[in-house]
């Protein structure tokens, strides 16, 4: 097995949503779907640009932008086709399909610069039988979720560039896709929304071309620019590179969750972008930026490439203004995080966000007001990144007012009994969605508590920091701390029980109608992933209880879910569970085997949470790589099948490489 490799033999048109995600490629500028390059937008093809929202209308959505795709190939008067693969090496970061045609071979290469990030390349080889036209250049005919969000096209050649000029209809952001092609045309094509060259071959003939986005065109040699982005490529991974020893399937999985990170890292912007909850593979959720950062994305970047980690910490601490703008619109003081935030920490969520499968009407959610935990994993996440990396200058100055604002917010947020100073919050959700308008969530207590107790350690005054805070505990039976207020009381259903009362595959099964919401039976972690952020404050004993507890309810309808049970089960000895659990996590962009409809909405894309989850399952869990005292320790947590687990990290400054086997852990400095 080929553990740098993807490949998919066959020709299958039915598989463009998911192929689509499973050979994504990017730079963090833009993110172009894995579909095949004679494909249009009803095989769900995208170049979906970081950081450009639009709306389209009063009642859509808003949501990041498609661009006009530059890759567009294909070949005609070939005949049928008889063989085709289409390959993602990972390691190299490149697309590449072969397809034999009964009167033609079609080869073509494409990647997008790790070192450019506005360019993107593609090569393409016809070896005819008799002559075939190859028709090629940018389609502005793109699909869209909520659009359309691209208008007042101009398309045609100038200057030796083929170009699509658009601006989108909310904020006349002006959008350009360039290209230039090794060999002379034989014909221009102009639509009204895009621009195409067209060759008539009878001979093996190579095109070379270089597409550029809201960029003048590059000129240049494709075999220098593809050297370059090797090289770019080769520095991610020497820094990053995890080595399971042992286990092939488990290494392509992990290498492919590392290239997905790397993929839609924004490197190339100083400050005011971070990473969304689907990448950059697409307009799902809106393109927002969800806590899935902060928890599940950040230690990654800490660990490996500190000085993006702060990009992603420095974005929230940027956008407070927009947290606080939305606590005042609820009616509390402090800073209240957009649960999914757009451009300046714009409130991306609307009060509908799934569509009932049997009426068609929307229905009423609350994730934008209820979710609250979200601006203590924002605080959460400043204290882990300074703990990491050691730059503690993120909690002075506007970092601290960070801390200050959001446990004002907690403060503002939280209800208290006339005869009880314990501090309770009261119609919340926690990161199981499927029970909404709960009270005294663990998870969100916990959170919340730790930030107002951070904040206080901000304060000069001594007797202000010592001063204790009094929070609402959860119930706990026979050791199972219970999830929310009343939660114990819910009917205890099997999960298979619960699935059997649908009535329509896409069914939502949240919302105080769905099925889930009146049973014990949870979408994801929540009591267990309070333990596991909260590691030191729990036994052994106690993670054991509630993990025999909580994981057969629990559905794991998202794909953040695994990575919390595959830590603590690693933690517990359940090593063989953790690394199932590693699998589903780690191969999520592999297998496409997620959800991918909440209703009628379409929620597919690729899943970074779930790629980050699984170098956590690897580092922490397998590994055993955690800080006690300041410093680094690793002992094995090692799955039967894994021998030896090797990687660099980087920490508080200094560059070290970590080995664990079954023989014990070593942790050496390097250059």
């Amino acid at each position: 097995m080929n553990v740098w490799e993807l490949s998919q033999k066959g020709y299958h048109p039915q598989k463009a949503e998911e192929n689509g995600n499973r050979f994504f490629t990017g730079n963090g500028f833009v993110g172009v779907r894995g579909t095949l390059d004679e494909y249009k937008k009803e095989h769900f093809v995208a170049w979906n640009l970081a950081g450009i929202y639009d709306r389209f209308g009063d009642n859509a959505w808003r949501e990041p932008v498609n661009a006009p795709n530059g890759f567009f190939a294909e070949l005609l008067g070939a005949g049928e086709i008889v063989r085709h693969v289409q390959r993602l090496d990972l390691y190299g970061a490149m697309q590449s399909r072969e397809t034999e045609y009964t009167h033609a071979l079609l080869r073509i290469e494409r990647f997008a610069s790790q070192h450019n990030p506005h360019l993107l390349c593609q090569k393409i080889t016809v070896t005819p039988k008799t002559t075939v036209t190859l028709r090629c250049g940018i389609d502005g005919d793109v699909w869209d979720l909520n659009g359309p969000h691209l208008f007042e096209y101009h398309c045609g050649e100038r200057d030796g560039a083929l170009f699509v000029e658009c601006t989108t209809g909310e904020q006349g952001v002006p959008i350009t896709v360039y290209e230039t092609v090794s060999l002379p045309h034989d014909a221009l094509e102009t639509t009204q929304t895009g621009a195409f060259h067209v060759y008539r071959i009878s001979q093996e003939t190579t095109l070379e071309r270089h597409i550029t986005v809201k960029a003048p065109p590059v000129w240049g040699s494709y075999a220098e620019s593809l050297e370059q982005h090797k090289s770019a490529w080769a520095s991610l991974w020497k820094e990053s590179a995890v080595e399971l020893e042992g286990d092939e399937q488990a290494q392509l999985y992990l290498n492919d969750s590392l290239y997905h990170l790397h993929c839609i890292a924004p490197r190339s912007v100083q400050t005011g972008q971070s990473i969304p909850a689907r990448g950059l593979s697409g307009q799902t959720y809106k393109g927002a930026i969800f806590w899935d950062t902060e928890v599940f994305l950040l230690p990654f970047f800490a660990y490996t490439e500190p000085a993006l980690a702060r990009k992603l910490v420095q974005y929230r601490i940027d956008t407070l203004p927009g947290a606080l703008q939305k606590a005042k619109e609820y009616g509390y003081e402090g800073a209240f995080y957009a649960w999914e935030s757009q451009e300046g920490g714009r409130e991306g969520c609307t009060d509908f966000n799934v569509t009932d499968v049997f009426t068609g009407r929307p229905v009423r959610t609350y994730f934008r007001d209820k979710q609250i935990h979200i601006s203590g994993d924002i605080v959460y996440a400043l204290y882990h990144y300074a703990r990491i990396t050691g730059d503690t200058s993120v909690l002075s100055g506007r970092g601290a007012e960070v801390v200050r604002e959001v446990a004002r917010f907690y403060r503002s947020r939280a209800y208290r009994k006339i005869d009880d100073a314990t501090l309770e919050w009261t119609d919340v959700i926690g990161p199981d969605e499927y029970h909404d308008r709960v009270d005294n969530n663990a998870f969100t207590n916990r959170l919340a508590a730790f930030s107002m107790q951070k904040a206080r350690e901000l304060e000069t005054d001594s007797t202000v920091a010592s001063e204790s805070i009094s929070v609402r505990q959860p119930l706990v039976r026979d050791g199972a701390i219970e999830q929310f207020q009343g939660y114990f009381q819910h009917e205890d259903a099997s999960l298979a029980q619960v699935k059997s009362r649908l009535k329509h595959p896409k069914e939502y099964w949240g919302t105080q109608s769905g099925v889930a919401f009146p049973t014990q039976i949870i979408k994801q972690a929540d009591v267990i992933a309070m333990l596991q952020l909260f590691a030191d404050e729990f036994t052994d004993e106690q993670v054991l209880r509630n993990w025999e507890y909580y994981e057969p309810r629990t559905e794991h309808g998202s794909s953040l879910s695994a990575c919390m049970y595959a830590l603590t089960a690693c933690r517990i000895g359940k090593l063989e569970e953790a690394y199932a659990l590693f699998l589903k996590s780690a191969g999520a962009d592999v297998l496409c085997d997620g959800k991918a409809w909440a209703g009628n909405v379409y929620i597919g894309g690729t899943h970074p949470a779930a790629a980050a989850g699984a170098w956590q399952i690897a580092v922490f869990g397998f590994a055993g790589l955690t800080v006690r005292e300041g410093k680094l320790t690793a002992a094995p947590h090692l799955p039967a099948s894994i021998h030896r687990v090797r990687f660099p990290i980087q920490f508080q400054g200094k560059k070290y490489r970590v080995s664990v086997s079954a023989a014990g852990a070593s942790i050496i400095e390097r250059e």
